[in-house]
């Protein structure tokens, strides 16, 4: 048992000896924070149509609309809310938004068509918004979610990035709240474990295949869009951003993805069990619906952040020591998102908690999908069955 303990406690630090040093740079967050970036200047603002997809967002939906109509933006932009059979005030709250601040003929209320076969629910309201804007002729679309409220400069920094660049698909991870005790606990875990998935120094770099975005703000070029082959080539896909950022990277195309605290998401999470389902919608996507790969990350998640805390307490010397000095260099890597969300460091050490809850989480997806339950989005269920999932024979 001593043997074994000494070998699993080697094993998790030479695993964080490679996150740290080989693993794109995913933790010093300061270098792909777009707030230190000083804002960019044109001699021609290109045309923006953001697309918002909406469906029962009475909460936020007015804020979100307002964000938008403010924006300092040089250029043209227009605005398409695509109300995604809402069943409650959503469509008018924006309408009464865009009115408030005079801007009635800059934002359009545009009613989805029924949702079609083989779609997910965000896509297709995303693909309403694009047909719809197809004789404004926009240079980039902007896809950005109804519950979030955006700086005023927001357009101006993603559209001065994409032109500076040359980038066809600009991202930013905007600042999720973390203000109630299991927010604070988790969120800030979501957005270090994304990036760890996603490190955005892979995502900028052209040469490598890992893409990534964060969908509820991404800037598209038009051409770009028409070079995939519209939304309809990503149709049904769960993880729609990313799958969006890969699709436009494996054409060739130029993408980078950000961090602000700028731009708020305006959706809050005062339970842990909203938080389990936020991650349980597509963990087991992610894993390609595959038991093997689900097993291989419990496993792994098991190896990388509980062995370190469990053997600090128990084990030989050598062990116990080797195990802290691991679990110190976990709480170092978390240190810079507590410091982008502006938490005290005190809260680092708990990662493994985290660790534990999205492991959980993502058995929790796995089982749901087994049910026919997967991808849970709004009401409906968008993983694609076990059925679709088999071969042909």
């Amino acid at each position: 048992m001593a043997w074994l303990s000494l070998t699993l406690t080697i094993v998790s630090l030479l695993i964080w000896v490679v996150l740290v040093f080989f693993r794109g740079a995913f933790w010093p967050i300061r270098r792909f924070d777009d707030d230190v970036v000083p804002p960019r200047s044109l001699e021609k603002w290109p045309r923006v149509t953001a697309v918002v997809p909406a469906r029962n967002e009475a909460a936020t939906v007015a804020r979100a609309v307002a964000s938008l109509v403010k924006q300092d933006y040089p250029g043209d932009l227009q605005v398409i809310v695509v109300d995604d059979h809402s069943v409650d005030a959503t469509s008018s709250l924006a309408r009464d938004a865009a009115a408030r601040f005079g801007a009635s003929g800059v934002v359009e209320i545009l009613p989805a068509a029924a949702l079609a076969a083989g779609w997910t629910g965000k896509l297709w309201a995303l693909q309403q918004g694009v047909e719809a804007a197809n004789g404004l002729e926009p240079d980039y679309f902007w896809f950005t979610d109804a519950d979030i409220e955006h700086a005023p400069d927001t357009l101006h920094r993603l559209v001065g990035r994409a032109e500076a660049g040359h980038l066809d698909l600009v991202s930013l991870m905007v600042l999720l709240q973390a203000k109630s005790f299991p927010e604070r606990l988790l969120i800030p875990a979501f957005l270090y474990f994304f990036l760890k998935l996603y490190p955005p120094q892979w995502i900028a770099d052209r040469n490598a295949k890992t893409a990534g975005a964060a969908g509820g703000c991404v800037l598209l070029k038009r051409q770009a869009l028409a070079r995939i082959g519209g939304l309809a080539a990503i149709r049904s896909e769960v993880i729609d951003d990313c799958a969006l950022a890969r699709a436009v990277k494996h054409d060739a195309g130029a993408i980078w993805m950000g961090l602000t605290r700028k731009s708020v998401s305006l959706r809050t999470y005062t339970r842990f069990a909203e938080i389990r389902d936020l991650i349980a919608r597509t963990a087991f996507t992610q894993l390609r619906y595959s038991g093997l790969l689900l097993l291989g990350t419990l496993l792994g998640m098991l190896l990388t952040y509980v062995t370190p805390v469990m053997f600090t307490f128990s084990g030989p010397t050598l062990v116990w020591r080797l195990s802290l000095a691991t679990w110190a260099v976990m709480a170092v890597t978390y240190l810079p998102t507590l410091g982008f969300y502006r938490l005290s460091p005190l809260w680092a050490p708990l990662l493994p908690a985290a660790a534990i809850f999205y492991s959980y989480a993502t058995w929790l997806s796995a089982m749901r999908y087994w049910l026919g339950r997967g991808g849970q989005w709004k009401g409906r269920a968008q993983a694609p069955s076990r059925e679709a999932q088999r071969p042909p024979a």
